[in-house]
């Protein structure tokens, strides 16, 4: 009697059950977008604009970015006084304006005329005197 139920057993299972099986030869390599790597690659992104954010923040603190003068206004000098108030020289034509700057409000503190002397401003470094160094300094090292 059992053998009778084994024979109807028999088609119902695949063949491959008795078929012989090895190892296989391929195995397939393993994902590259995996959790870890997916995690790796956002802290790096963010670690990179982190560096950019803190680098503009700094050449916008110590005022490194120079601006562009706006037709007849330009900006000569400015300094900080505080940490949100500052004077700056304004020149307007041949005057300049020492104002006072803070949150939400401009004063005028000083007016005088533009100095006739055409002296450099901090921002303009002399070119001259540097070329003039530099061209001492290399004779210097050819000798």
């Amino acid at each position: 009697m059992p053998s009778r139920y084994l024979i109807l057993l028999i088609p119902i299972f695949p063949f491959t059950v008795w078929a012989e099986t090895g190892k296989p030869s391929y195995v397939p390599p393993p994902s590259v977008i995996s959790t870890e790597n997916t995690l790796q690659m956002m802290g790096g992104l963010l670690l990179v604009l982190a560096i950019i954010g803190s680098i503009t923040w700094l050449l916008k603190r110590f005022s490194l970015i120079p601006t562009a003068a706006a037709g007849v206004v330009k900006v000569v000098a400015a300094t900080g006084v505080g940490q949100r108030e500052r004077v700056i020289v304004v020149e307007i034509d041949n005057t300049w304006l020492v104002l006072g700057v803070a949150p939400g409000r401009v004063s005028k503190l000083h007016t005088m005329n533009k100095p006739l002397t055409d002296t450099p401003t901090p921002d303009t470094p002399p070119v001259e005197t540097f070329a003039t160094q530099l061209n001492q300094s290399i004779k210097k090292e050819n000798v």
